[in-house]
């Protein structure tokens, strides 16, 4: 008696397979919409931190001005902050040391990081003038007082998901929770 055995799935079990798979990824798809999008924020939030940081850091060491501003072309050979509403964070911004001390870049200034625009979060807003941050070499700011910059804008990010962080007059920078339930104060 030569019984042969047969291995391997039928047609219905593989299709019953595929759907159950078809509708478990489209349960899935939106929280994974969600994970996505709080990784993003979480990784934007952080480097305007870490670079915000970097400045205050940069103009104790160096014992003098170093300035982080928004740029309509951080990337550029010769980059320029900008200022008004046709320039936002998001569009990028540079660090760099201001030798004379005038908040602008100018041609010769060492520039310390720059950050190139910025796609995974659609706005970037700071509350009042606050286009550029200017740290003296004590690490304190030249000029602005509490300064809260709102990450992100519904839609797409929904309130819960925005992100503000404050920064003091001391030049320290710090998140605050969502857009909304945590203004800085």
């Amino acid at each position: 008696m030569n019984m042969l055995k047969h291995r391997g799935f039928t047609l219905i079990e593989v299709m019953v397979v595929v759907a159950i798979v078809a509708i478990l990824v489209k349960l899935a798809a939106p929280s994974f919409k969600g994970i996505i999008q709080s990784n993003n924020m979480k990784g934007t939030v952080n480097s305007f931190i870490s670079d915000m940081r970097l400045a205050r850091s940069e103009a104790v060491r160096r014992g003098g001005s170093v300035v982080m501003c928004r740029s309509s072309n951080p990337e550029a050979a010769t980059p320029s902050c900008g200022s008004g509403s046709t320039v936002g964070w998001e569009s990028g911004w540079i660090v760099f040391q201001d030798l004379n001390n005038d908040g602008g870049y100018d041609a010769g200034e060492p520039v310390l990081k720059v950050q190139g625009p910025i796609t995974a979060v659609n706005t970037i807003a700071e509350s009042g003038a606050a286009t550029l941050f200017q740290f003296t070499a004590t690490g304190r700011l030249k000029a602005n007082g509490l300064t809260s910059i709102l990450f992100g804008s519904n839609p797409p990010f929904a309130n819960d998901a925005q992100r503000t962080v404050c920064v003091n007059i001391g030049g320290r920078a710090s998140i605050n929770g969502d857009g909304t339930t945590y203004p800085c104060s």
